[in-house]
Order: C-alpha cells, then sequence, then structure tokens
C-alpha cells in the first residue's frame, strides 16, 4: 500500500513560561540549536526540549531583578527598550523605549516561549529559523499587544535571531554560539537601534568563533549598542560555563527589556571600543549573586 505525505508542520510557540497570570510587559523568545545548513520536515524536539531551561531561567527575571536591583553597574534599556537612542546607530522606536522603562520601572511580568520550528535546520536558502523567528515575533503581537521582545537563541537560532533582529517589535538580540554563513557575508543593519549581545566558546569546533568576531565587528559600526563575550576553553555548547553563560543572559535581558542596570562587565563591554569589548572574557563565577 503507498504510504500516505506526512503532513507539514508548521512553527509554533511552545508553552507559557513566567507572568501566566497576567498581561506580560515583555517576552522572551527562545530560538533552539540543533540541525545545520541542510533541512527536514518537522523541528527537532530535541533541540526545543534542550531550550526550555534557558527558557525557564530567563522566565526569573524579574525576580532577579528586584533581588539585584541597585547592585551598580549602568543603567540599561537604551535603543528601543530604554530612554535614549541607540548611540550612532540612527534607530528610532523611542515609543517602545519609553514604554519598556516604565513598565520595568518595578518588577515585570515577563513571558519565555521557545519557538518549535517547521523544520530542522537552516534549510539552504530558504532560512527557515529565521522564517519561524518572524513569525513568532508577529504572534508575540497577537496574543500579548505592543510589548518588547528580546529574541535569545543558540547555533542556528543565534543566527536566525540576528537575521530577525529587524523585527519592529524586537528590542534585544542574544546569540550563543551562532551557526554564522561561511559563504556570503550575514546582514548587520537591521540590528539598528537594538541591543545586540553575542556569546562565544573559543573552542567551538562546530561555529567559527572569529566568524561571530567579524559580525560584531561590522554590527558595531553602525549600531553602538554590540557587544560579544568569548567563553574560554569551551566549546559550541557552552556547557562548561552554563551557569556563568546562564547568568548574563539574565542580566542582558533584565537591562534590555527592565530597565534595570547592566552588571559592570556588560556596561564596560558595551562602552568599550573594538576589538576590546568584542572580545569580552566571561570571568568564572559570572552572576553568583544575580539568582539562579
Amino acid at each position: 500500500m503507498a504510504q500516505r505525505a506526512l503532513p507539514e508542520r508548521e512553527a509554533r510557540l511552545g508553552r507559557p513560561r513566567g507572568a501566566v497570570d497576567t498581561a506580560p510587559h515583555a517576552v522572551v523568545l527562545v530560538l533552539p540549536g540543533g540541525g545545520s545548513a541542510g533541512g527536514v520536515r518537522g523541528g527537532s524536539a530535541l533541540s526545543a526540549a534542550a531550550a526550555v531551561p534557558l527558557a525557564r531561567r530567563l522566565a526569573r527575571v524579574a525576580h532577579v531583578a528586584r533581588e539585584a536591583g541597585g547592585a551598580g553597574g549602568v543603567r540599561g534599556g537604551s535603543g528601543r527598550a530604554g530612554g535614549r537612542s541607540a548611540g550612532g546607530a540612527g534607530g528610532g522606536g523611542g515609543g517602545s523605549a519609553r514604554k519598556a522603562a516604565e513598565a520595568c520601572a518595578a518588577v515585570t511580568p515577563l513571558v519565555t516561549h521557545v519557538v518549535h520550528y517547521g523544520h530542522h535546520g537552516w534549510n539552504g536558502a530558504a532560512a527557515q529559523p529565521a522564517d519561524d523567528a518572524e513569525w513568532a515575533a508577529d504572534e508575540v503581537v497577537r496574543r500579548y499587544g505592543d510589548v518588547p521582545v528580546a529574541l535569545v537563541g543558540t547555533g542556528i537560532g543565534g543566527q536566525a535571531a540576528l537575521r530577525t533582529g529587524g523585527h519592529p517589535a524586537v528590542a534585544a538580540v542574544l546569540a550563543l554560539a551562532p551557526l554564522l554563513d561561511t559563504e556570503t557575508e550575514e546582514p548587520v543593519r537591521q540590528l539598528l537601534g537594538r541591543h545586540v549581545l553575542l556569546v562565544h566558546g573559543t573552542d567551538d569546533t562546530r561555529a567559527d568563533p572569529e566568524l561571530s568576531f567579524r559580525f560584531a565587528e561590522r554590527a558595531k559600526k553602525v549600531n553602538a549598542d554590540v557587544c560579544r563575550f568569548e567563553v574560554h576553553s569551551d566549546g559550541h555548547g557552552l556547557r562548561q560555563h552554563a551557569a556563568e553563560v546562564g547568568a548574563l543572559a539574565q542580566d542582558f535581558v533584565r537591562g534590555t527589556l527592565c530597565g534595570h542596570d547592566f552588571s559592570r562587565p556588560v556596561a564596560d563591554a558595551l562602552a568599550a571600543p573594538p576589538p576590546l569589548g568584542l572580545r569580552m572574557p566571561l570571568a568564572t563565577g559570572f552572576g553568583a549573586t544575580l539568582g539562579r
């Protein structure tokens, strides 16, 4: 008997985590890694499951912000999510900036979702995860209204986050070990007016850390609010320093979406000229007081 073709799967948002009993004032979309430049129908359930711990941790940002508030550093939330426009970026988003700062003045009702891709892998020129990320940002606006969004991606999810950073709802982009295109130059101008943080292990043999450095270098020329951290001796999964990377992600999200102070290392990385702010080492024990 002839086999019936499987129905094509569509992208979807995983269940919400965080402020599920109230209207959120900010949303984090977590874009999983996994896959390669090719692609097959149906996103990897394992990749989505691997992203859940980070989504849970970021859902607790509001409580961490309340505990750590006033701990020093430099005020976050510039560009779309703060009070000033991005230096040297020329980006807009002032209305969203004021809204985010006001919404996050105390404790932010924040929700996180893991994005489930319609395909596994980048799917070649179709760049399916980027399309899925664009759809997810539209879906956030449909569900929650005009709230600031942070895109947090790992591997191909990091590439999708950077590609989708120009969505009107996006205030911040965090790319962890992004798997960038090795044949063509990735675009950067879509990141105008956003806060952008890249994190890469120096021993990553799957996604070339020098590619992410060169990307950050080009992005910094058009947007001052770009920085990059290096995790020395760590590989693609950033597993050896998972606690520090998680704390850095929390710090970045609460600084960009919640208008709280960045930690001193993040503030210094944003302020430092290249290459210093693009090769900032992530210290062992970073974020030990931010909460877990």
